[in-house]
């Protein structure tokens, strides 16, 4: 069976649901959820009911909104990225909480900051 990857953009809700959508074959598909995970199933569901897409074909690649993200990964800091990314806490705050939108430049530094953090965790080890 041949894999197909398709981006899933998901972004939070004003009732912190998760909300995602996927493009194929120019249809738009959309759904909520409560989880990422749940959102998946769905999403596959929706894409085996119009399109006949294999659910367990389907990976999904995603794409968070900067909200999403925090929501998702909320082991996350935000004072402690925004002091990593060199930008002010406070409008880090805003940009997740969805009060103010991030530019293009600013998403760009933020996502940036997190690869740089993962690396550093990647590389690390722990001893007994």
């Amino acid at each position: 069976m041949k894999t197909v990857k398709i981006p899933l953009t998901i972004e939070r809700g004003d009732d912190k649901t998760f909300w995602g959508r996927v493009e194929y074959k120019d249809n738009l598909i959309t759904d909520q959820a409560e989880s990422i995970s749940e959102l998946e199933k769905k999403i596959k569901n929706l894409l085996w009911d119009f399109e006949e897409v294999d659910p367990e074909s389907v990976q999904f690649e995603h794409l968070f909104d900067i909200s999403a993200l925090f929501q998702r990964f909320d082991f996350l800091k935000i004072s402690n990225v925004a002091q990593h990314a060199g930008m002010n806490p406070g409008l880090l705050r805003q940009y997740v909480s969805g009060a103010k939108n991030a530019s293009l430049d600013q998403a760009k530094r933020i996502e940036n900051t997190l690869h740089k953090l993962a690396g550093e965790l990647q590389k690390a080890m722990i001893i007994a």
